[in-house]
Parts: C-alpha cells; structure tokens; sequence
C-alpha cells in the first residue's frame, strides 16, 4: 500500500494525473501554487473533531472542540462518564452526543487501522453511529495518508469537476467516483487538486 507521506509525493501525483488526464494540467495551470499535503493526525480525536464539526462552520467546531477540549471531553472514558447535560454545556447537540458516546464505545483498534486496506477501514468506522462513507474516506486520506482513496460524496470535488471538465450538472458521487478510476493509483492527490481548483474558481467568482 502506497501513502502520501511528503510533498513531493504530491508533486509526483500531480505529473501522473497531468499525463494521464490533460483537464488537470489545466487545473494545475489554474491553480498556480504548490500544493500541500495537508496530513494530520489520527486517532480517537481526528475522528472525535471529525463528528463534533459535521454540519457546522470552522469557527463554531472550532469554539465547541475547544470547550470539549477544555473540560477533558476529548478522552472516550471521560466522555462515557459524564452526563448529557454537561456535553450540552461544551455545545453539543443531542445527535452528536449520541454519535460521540457511540465512538467511545466502539473502542476501535487504531493500530489495527493504520495498516489496514482502505475498504477495511471504511468498513469498521462506517459501523459506529455518526460515521459515513465521507468521514471514514476523510480520515483515511488525511490520518493515515492513503494514496488511492477518493472521497466521491464530497460537494467541493463535485462542483469541480464540474467546472474542470465542462459538465452541465454536478455529477453525483457515483458518477464522480467511476470518473476517477482512471486516475488511479493517484486518487487522493486527484482530490487534492480538484480542491485546490475549486478554491481558486472560488476566488474567480469572488466567493471565499
């Protein structure tokens, strides 16, 4: 299994898709800047922020994290052992105090997952409430670096390809991810650039 693990495995993700792919050359001309890897780390709390932001903007995930992070809520046993009350306190709202009780109990063997095949991880997180497809697709790529996951349900990418290959309507997540099986074994550095694309064509329309 390959990862991205530096940059210039993203540069050399980039060359492939570009050969591959003329509208990326395009993309990549567009964008005009270095793009980054972006990896983080993973673990309970990658996929515990994952839940609390779901829905939400970047500041008020931000201010709810740092309220969670603030009263020890960021440990499974501490989040088993306190009320619902007080999770409503840091700013959760019942669904999400369902879903995070739902991943503390779900003890997940993150060892296990870091050496696991994309399909498997997918499989084991989409089984905890709170968790989809997305999410366990966005942990995979950014957490654990996985070179050839692509997160098809993802609006962004959507609206990209879109723009990048001239489509009348946003293609749908099924539509997306046949699209990328010829960008493989690249598909989160395809993702990666689709992004960074649709950041800059943001800034066209003078959003963002």
């Amino acid at each position: 299994m390959y990862r991205l693990e530096t940059d210039s495995d993203i540069d050399r993700g980039i060359k492939f898709l570009c050969r591959q792919e003329p509208a990326f050359a395009r993309a990549a001309a567009r964008i005009n800047a270095p793009i980054p890897l972006r990896r983080r780390a993973g673990g309970f709390d990658a996929l515990l922020k994952a839940i609390v932001a779901q829905q939400l903007s970047v500041a008020s995930a931000a201010a709810i994290w740092a309220r969670a992070e603030a009263a020890g809520f960021t440990q499974a046993q501490r989040i088993l052992s306190t009320t619902d009350v007080a999770l409503r306190e840091v700013g959760l709202s019942r669904q999400k105090i369902k879903y995070v009780r739902a991943l503390a109990l779900a003890d997940v063997d993150f060892d296990a997952l870091a050496v696991a095949s994309t399909e498997e991880v997918v499989g084991v997180l989409t089984q905890i409430s709170g968790i989809g497809v997305w999410t366990a697709e966005i942990y995979v790529m950014f957490s654990l670096g996985h070179q050839d996951v692509f997160p098809s349900g993802d609006l962004a990418l959507q609206e990209a390809a879109k723009d990048l290959f001239g489509m009348t309507d946003r293609p749908s997540a099924n539509a997306l991810k046949t699209m990328a099986v010829d960008w493989s074994p690249w598909r989160a550095v395809a993702a990666h650039v689709l992004w960074a694309y649709y950041s800059a064509i943001k800034k066209r329309e003078g959003i963002g």
